[in-house]
């Protein structure tokens, strides 16, 4: 029976301790998914308190995955329990452990900022982006960056790499070719013009400003005049963002 306190699996032919990519992919998409949630509600609806119950959800999450036993991490757990009918893919856990305390660490300075200080600002918004990066790329592309920070402060490199990265040399051209790169300037070029035309044609869009004549005619403010104007006015944490006029877009304020 494996140890509680441990950190990967010891394999047959396998030098290092390793973990099951395809279960860490998984779980990294779970993460993401609730990560981007929480984001959204703070930076469109200004609601912190989904973000408030993620980090410290995060946070339980990644220390029992570093300092008990990635096998009880409750993310991991639903990830292998996902892909247990896919072929497990060995990959090196050392390398796994020095990338997930970069999100430990990201994850407890969240802590303190939003769930214990409150507080909103730039900073937030660099530790929430640089979290969802690290998420994303690790599972939509299986490319972990915290592992590849770990070979710049280990002299031992990583090893068993997802994907064979480590040892894999790609041949000339495998990333694509001109040809590739037009097809993707023109998708870009096409996907620009349609974007332009569609903010032209915004059924949406107020009518322009009111005429003069219109204003001077116009009846007085009345009580729902002021209620509407108390209900658009800019709270503090979107103007620390620099998020005013997104948020007046998004709560219909002109």
């Amino acid at each position: 029976m494996p140890a509680f306190f441990t950190f990967g699996e010891r394999r047959e032919g396998y030098a290092v301790p390793v973990l099951n990519e395809r279960a860490v992919r998984a779980a990294a998409g779970i993460v993401f998914l609730f990560a981007i949630v929480s984001f959204l509600n703070a930076w469109l609806v200004g609601n912190f308190q989904p973000t408030r119950v993620f980090v410290i959800a995060f946070l339980i999450d990644f220390t029992i995955r570093i300092f008990v036993n990635p096998r009880y991490a409750p993310t991991l757990i639903l990830g292998q329990w996902v892909v247990h009918r896919q072929q497990p893919e060995w990959v090196g856990a050392p390398q796994k452990r020095f990338a997930w305390a970069i999100g430990f660490v990201l994850a407890s300075t969240m802590l303190y900022l939003v769930v214990i200080e409150h507080l909103v600002g730039p900073i937030n918004l660099f530790v929430c982006l640089s979290c969802l990066v690290l998420l994303f790329f690790e599972s939509s592309f299986g490319i972990c960056i915290g592992c590849k920070v770990y070979n710049a402060f280990h002299q031992e490199q990583a090893q068993l790499c997802p994907g064979g990265v480590c040892e894999y040399q790609p041949q000339p051209g495998a990333g694509g070719s001109l040809a590739h790169g037009a097809v993707l300037l023109a998708f870009l070029g096409v996907i620009g013009v349609v974007a332009q035309w569609v903010a032209g044609h915004d059924p949406y869009v107020h009518a322009p400003g009111v005429s003069a004549v219109a204003a001077a005619t116009a009846a007085p403010p009345t009580a729902a005049d002021a209620a509407e104007a108390e209900r658009c006015k800019v709270p503090d944490f979107a103007k620390a963002l620099g998020h005013e006029a997104m948020w007046k877009l998004h709560n219909n304020c002109k």
